[in-house]
């Protein structure tokens, strides 16, 4: 039976708040960049004091490129957000399925060394690529969930 570790919820969370933040800094940002201008604006003598003569000083600039700049970012994120929606790691009967290119199969793992999963919540696999070179690959549970089923199957298959 395969065995999956989905994508954290701390590491959604997170793209979620960042997201958030770019969007909120965008809107003040356009606000005082875009509409100050306007005398029903609360903040009218923002626009007054870095406008002169009809041409704005580099706080007036930096406040009208930075929300197309925030909006970009947060889209970026939402993608990001959006792609790892359904990555996961799988655990099957005869490999570790990391990515649709990346596949450590049991017999190649050299050793699983778990000491750190309990207080620091990661692992390292220790394991030989098909060149032959060993190479090691940090597991952490800040970005997969369900990991400890995930090592007690690694530790059970490799026994």
């Amino acid at each position: 039976m395969a065995i999956e570790a989905p994508v954290s919820k701390f590491r959604k969370n997170n793209l979620k708040v960042y997201v958030a933040a770019c969007i909120v800094f965008a809107i003040a940002f356009a606000y005082d960049g875009y509409l100050s201008k306007y005398p029903w604006a609360h903040r009218n003598s923002f626009y007054e004091k870095h406008v002169k003569d009809g041409r704005p000083d580099d706080t007036m600039k930096f406040n009208q490129i930075t929300p197309i700049l925030l909006a970009a970012l947060a889209a970026v994120l939402m993608g990001r957000l959006w792609i790892l929606k359904n990555k996961k790691l799988l655990a099957d009967e005869n490999e570790l399925v990391i990515s649709d290119k990346e596949k450590i199969s049991y017999d190649s793992i050299q050793k699983i060394d778990k000491t750190n999963f309990d207080s620091k919540g990661f692992f390292i696999i220790t394991y030989k690529n098909q060149d032959g070179r060993e190479l090691e690959r940090k597991i952490s549970d800040r970005a997969y969930d369900n990991l400890a089923a995930i090592l007690d199957k690694l530790v059970a298959k490799i026994s």
